[in-house]
């Protein structure tokens, strides 16, 4: 699920003197994006934006590491320098100053589609006619891209079973050679997603949750 309100404030709003910003701001954007670094992959909320940084909010505590990129839902990533961080929510600086309207209209080039993170985890894939060890290659909120040793058919109902996750119930949607699409019956609410993510990549960054 996706909400994205955008109010442009430009050099002449309501601010000036030393309350006036360098860069116009974007406020109030709020869309799903992820934090990538050698942690791994971290969903995120955008807040606001401007040409030379931007602020988001996590639902765990932030990922440490130095080099961190952030990347929207059709794969732009733009690299990142910690500026401050409080709690959950943290402002970085772009590396290289962006064209703030492309990040906001966030051009596809394909069907836009979830965020997708790209976690691998090892299952079991079970169903009616066999079952068969796999291994996740993306995960959304509402699927999953697996790889699988055994054969399923197309809406065929099946649940795939982790270490690190509760049995999902799911129906796969396409098949390409050994790779499945998979739909969840039940899908996750974006925090949920976020923590699931941090659970199975860094688990560090669950503790102390308010």
């Amino acid at each position: 699920m996706e909400f994205t309100t955008e109010l442009y404030m430009d050099d002449n709003a309501s601010s000036t003197g030393p309350e006036q910003r360098a860069a116009p701001r974007f406020i109030s954007l709020i869309r799903a994006a992820k934090l990538v670094c050698g942690q791994g992959e971290f969903v995120c909320v955008i807040r606001d934006v401007s040409a030379t940084g931007v602020s988001v909010r996590t639902f765990h505590r932030l990922p440490t590491d130095a080099a961190i990129a952030l990347e929207l839902q059709n794969g732009e990533t733009y690299e990142l320098e910690l500026v401050r961080s409080e709690g959950f929510e943290a402002s970085y600086r772009f590396v290289t100053p962006i064209a703030v309207e492309q990040l906001i209209q966030e051009d596809w080039g394909y069907p836009k589609r979830q965020l997708r993170l790209n976690i691998m985890l090892p299952l079991v894939v079970s169903a009616l006619t066999g079952r068969g060890k796999a291994v996740t290659l993306n995960v959304s909120q509402q699927g999953a891209r697996i790889e699988c040793d055994h054969v399923f058919s197309i809406d065929q109902r099946v649940t795939i079973s982790c270490d690190q996750l509760p049995d999902i119930r799911c129906t796969v949607r396409w098949r390409k050679d050994a790779n499945y699409g998979l739909v969840f019956e039940d899908t996750f609410t974006l925090a949920d997603f976020a923590k699931l993510a941090a659970k199975v990549q860094c688990p560090a960054l669950l503790q102390d949750q308010r």
